[in-house]
This record gives C-alpha cells, structure tokens and sequence, in this order.
C-alpha cells in the first residue's frame, strides 16, 4: 500500500557528472509516480533554478533536492547552506548524494540541515539502487510538505 504522495513531484538534481545524472534519470523514471526532473550542472545554476530568475522564471519549487557536494562554481555545501537558511526553500528536502565518504564532509553536510546523505557507489548496479531507495523512501514513504 502506498502511504507516501500520489501528486507530480519536481525533483532537482544539481549533479556536475552528466554520466550520474543520466543513471539517476533513469532510475528515477521507473516509478509509478508522476515525477518531472529538472537537472542543472552546478550550484550557480542551482540558485538561480530555486529563485526562479532568468531562464528559470517559469520553473517550479522543486519537492525534493538531490545535491552533489563537489561542483564547479559553488559548491554543495553553499547551496545546501543558502537553501536551509532561505525561509521560501528551507522546506525543501536535501538529499546528498555524492563520491565523497569524508567524516569531514558527512559532518558538514548535517551541520547545514541536510536531510539525507549517501555516499555514490562506484558500481553502477549498486548506483541504481540507491537511486531506487531514495525514490522509495522520499516519494512512496516520507511525506513531503506541500507546495
């Protein structure tokens, strides 16, 4: 029985490797919600999505986020740190999700209200997976605040 959402979910994935984004699509889609994901390359771009300026105008709030650390132009950590002490996105669920297994780094990430945090598997079959547990857990399970 499905206790989670049953509305569309916007979900973005601010992921700089385009091989992991296209595994998280992909993963992502064998759903059977109704989830649009929106991709951006870097943390630059992923300000600009979240306030919705210039080409991003028109986008939705995404309902759950799911953020590399290591990027180009900002990193991670600041978009995790100007999301949850933004009053209009802090809501938003953070997932990390990233190459990086430093304690350093987990610390970090919590520190600045991240909701999740897992470390990327090399293994591709193992990748899929957790993309398919996050799925289930942030989509069929948790209940998202509303839009």
């Amino acid at each position: 029985m499905n206790r989670g959402i049953k509305r569309s979910v916007d979900i973005l994935l601010v992921e700089d490797n385009y091989g992991d984004a296209r595994l998280a699509e992909e993963a992502l889609r064998e759903n059977r919600f109704k989830n649009r994901l929106h991709h951006v390359e870097n943390g630059v771009e992923a300000m600009s999505f979240l306030m919705q300026e210039g080409k991003y105008r028109d986008v939705p709030v995404p309902d759950l986020m799911l953020l590399d650390l290591n990027m180009p132009k900002m990193d991670g950590r600041e978009v995790l740190e100007r999301v949850k002490h933004n009053e209009r996105l802090m809501r938003i669920p953070v997932v990390v999700l990233t190459v990086s297994s430093a304690e350093e780094d987990i610390c970090r990430s919590y520190d600045l209200h991240a909701n999740c945090y897992l470390t990327k598997p090399i293994d591709l079959d193992e990748f899929m997976d957790v993309i398919r547990h996050v799925n289930k857990f942030w989509l069929e399970t948790a209940k998202l605040p509303p839009k």
